[in-house]
């Protein structure tokens, strides 16, 4: 018997233990901006100005990264504790899994960070 895929929304039913209000859209808006928005995607410029951290949010939905001016940055955990230094000063594209509390601090004085960030709203089952 042939196994069939299905789309399928993800929903506040799924588990997920962050409020929406630290969504990136919410908290972070000067850094994350949205494109296009609709019940299967969200696409989101993000952009970090040079020695700026953004506030600190989460990414609900897993995603597709896409680099186009990288720079050094800093990430940092729920607790505002620094957990790595990432140098991104290659282009690239990348999966991301759906990110919990963090923030991102743009080390280069020089350059600004932008990245296009495609959410997906819908999983296979």
């Amino acid at each position: 018997m042939k196994k069939t895929m299905k789309n399928r929304l993800i929903t506040k039913e799924d588990i997920w233990p962050w409020s929406d209000s630290l969504d990136a859209r919410v908290v972070a808006p000067e850094s994350h901006k949205i494109l296009l928005e609709n019940e299967y995607v969200r696409v989101i410029e993000v952009t970090i100005k040079p020695g700026t951290k953004e506030p600190a949010h989460t990414h609900r939905w897993p995603s597709v990264m896409i680099v186009d001016v990288p720079t050094n940055l800093r990430y940092y955990d729920e607790n505002n504790k620094a957990i790595e230094i990432v140098g991104r000063y290659k282009t690239k594209i990348e999966w991301i899994d759906p990110e919990k509390l963090h923030a991102v601090e743009n080390l280069d004085n020089k350059r600004e960070y932008h990245a296009i960030r495609i959410e997906l709203k819908t999983v296979l089952t």
